[in-house]
């Protein structure tokens, strides 16, 4: 028996609202702002298309390691954390979509070098299928 850390849960960025506030997740996301004042990046992976889940990634305790390339809008960025807090939008019309904002506290991020997102996309979902 370990007493070290749960294993994360690799999964995609729209699907982090069906986990629960504490889970240790692995996921992919793009980065679309960072907010100096709040330490905090925010991510989207429009996948499947028109998801418009966002993740608000809490990178404090990795500001001493952190690069700036780490947060330049459009870098695409693996993230290692727990799920803090999970909030539902319902949309103003019926035409806008529901969406999701997901708080994570990052433990490790790093950049995705060599991405091929289709195929990401596609390894993600046979293994959840």
């Amino acid at each position: 028996m370990s007493n070290g850390p749960l294993p994360s849960v690799r999964c995609l960025l729209s699907s982090l609202p069906a986990k629960h506030v504490g889970d240790k997740v692995r996921f992919l996301g793009c980065v679309t702002g960072y907010s100096t004042p709040s330490a905090t990046l925010s991510l989207q992976h429009e996948y499947p298309r028109g998801n418009t889940t966002k993740a608000d990634v809490n990178v404090a305790l990795l500001l001493e390691s952190l690069k700036h390339e780490q947060t330049d809008v459009g870098q695409w960025i693996h993230v290692i954390g727990y799920i803090t807090s999970i909030k539902q939008t319902s949309p103003k019309a019926s035409t806008e979509p529901h969406t999701a904002s997901v708080g994570v506290q990052a433990v490790v991020l790093w950049i995705a070098e060599d991405l091929d997102i289709a195929s990401y996309e596609k390894a993600l979902i046979s293994e959840s299928g």
